[in-house]
């Protein structure tokens, strides 16, 4: 009888150097997976046999990782079961031990791969602001239905960065005024947290302005954008379907900064001119200038902000000084204010 070709592919699979091939650390970096299960070695080993077959040997057979544990624990089961038979167990316990043991291991594996971690959590929310809130722009739907799509696009926003916040910096170690203090000297120039309150101050204002999604989508994009080309770049419908839009997105992400520096700006200056109106608020409007004050200073937004304040002062100072000199003495002061 010849020997069984498999058995020699699983040894060159076994003893193929895969920390020296470049190949695999970017492979195993792309596998979506829980923390606790990418550090058992019977699920590393699994996706090295999957590595071997896509770049080393197509006809490599791999067999699934449920089907793998599950013969692994019948047969060591059906070990354990034949050395009590030895000594004094009864005939049928290997069976129905093996039986038991397949039939508990699956379950605990598919369990365990179901179970959702922080970044597909993150991954669902965004994809879902993303969808109701181009749902509140599309001029084909309902006052009633796009009203509801505006806030709810706000609300996933600001649960989304707090979850993301929530992950990243933890709660304060005690609830008093110190502890609070040094938590939020943290979190306050964060993009997360001033996302927060960007949605906060829209979606408990009665003044609607579709404009304001625009950073909120250009956020759930990007993130969708950044979590599918990490996680799924080997996947036939993300090449045949998704592949050039995530490519666009994330070689285009200074665009996308600017267009939101641009709208999150021209907002400031709506809501200066609904001051005018019946649906005036000069709160928000207040609060809203502290909070393009802070863009402008926080490290993460400071770029995109100065670089539009640089392009306004550059149009608006000459017809200033040429047709308003008045003006500058309170642009002075404002600037102080801004600068500050």
């Amino acid at each position: 009888m010849g020997e069984d070709p498999q058995r020699s592919k699983r040894i060159a699979a076994v003893s193929y150097d895969y920390e020296n091939d470049p190949r695999w650390a970017d492979y195993w970096s792309n596998i979506l997976i829980p923390p606790q299960m990418a550090a058992r070695s019977d699920v590393v080993d699994h996706f090295k046999r999957k590595f071997y077959q896509r770049y080393i040997d197509p006809d490599f057979v791999v067999e699934t990782i449920s089907s793998t544990n599950s013969s692994q624990s019948a047969r060591s089961s059906a070990q354990s079961s034949a050395s009590s038979t030895n000594e004094q167990a009864r005939p049928w316990s290997s069976g129905s031990t093996s039986r038991t043991s397949r039939a508990s291991a699956t379950p605990n594996m598919n369990s365990t791969f179901l179970r959702l971690d922080q970044q597909t959590i993150q991954f669902s929310v965004n994809a879902w602001i993303f969808v109701v809130g181009m749902l509140a722009v599309l001029p084909i739907m309902s006052k009633n239905l796009s009203n509801r799509a505006y806030r709810l696009s706000f609300i996933g926003t600001a649960c989304s960065s707090l979850y993301s916040l929530y992950s990243l910096y933890g709660k304060p170690r005690a609830w008093n005024l110190q502890a609070v203090q040094v938590w939020f000297q943290l979190v306050i120039t964060t993009k997360d947290f001033i996302y927060f309150l960007y949605c906060l101050m829209f979606v408990t204002s009665h003044l609607q302005i579709k404009f304001a999604l625009i950073p909120v989508l250009c956020r759930a994009l990007e993130l969708v954008a950044k979590f599918l080309r990490r996680n799924f770049g080997n996947s036939s419908l993300y090449r045949k379907y998704l592949e050039d839009l995530c490519l666009w997105v994330e070689s285009n992400s200074t665009t996308l900064g600017l267009l939101t520096s641009h709208a999150e700006i021209a907002l400031g200056f709506l809501l200066v001119i609904s001051l005018f109106s019946w649906q005036r608020n000069i709160i928000q409007t207040f609060m809203y200038w502290q909070l393009l004050k802070l863009m402008y200073h926080a490290p993460v937004t400071a770029s995109y902000h100065r670089s539009v304040w640089t392009k306004i002062g550059r149009t608006l100072h000459p017809y200033v000084n040429r047709h308003a000199p008045f003006l500058n003495t309170p642009i002075s002061s404002a600037q102080r204010w801004w600068f500050r």
